[in-house]
């Protein structure tokens, strides 16, 4: 049972990237800066900390949030895709023309029981 998933558009878009810029990370903050979108990063650009929750990985790619943020998107499943704009952020798909979003859906009772688990 995933909590996250990658539409097709958007994974080309990430392998396009991975294969130019080698291991990358996503981060989800919630702060300025276009921070409610998914931000994608070369892997050592990211610091993470104990406050940053794994959420699982997009094609080989980690997806981490804040865990303030977690907490507004927990009971949610997540899709991230792509769409045509520039972000205020700098993400790497922002030269591109391109930006990442999320679509979210709540869990069912069975992905929110097994999901988050007390």
């Amino acid at each position: 049972m995933d909590r996250i998933a990658i539409t097709d558009k958007a994974a080309e878009v990430l392998e396009q990237l991975k294969s130019k810029h080698g291991e990358l990370i996503f981060h989800q903050s919630g702060g300025c800066c276009d921070g409610s979108s998914p931000m994608l990063f070369e892997k050592e650009d990211m610091y993470l900390d104990e406050s940053d929750i794994l959420l699982g990985k997009l094609n080989g790619v980690s997806f981490y949030m804040n865990q303030d943020q977690f907490e507004y998107w927990k009971h949610t499943h997540l899709t991230v895709d792509i769409t045509k704009g520039r972000g205020a952020s700098f993400s790497l798909e922002i030269p591109l023309g391109l930006r990442f979003l999320i679509h979210s859906r709540l869990l069912t009772e069975q992905e929110n029981a097994e999901l988050n688990k007390q």
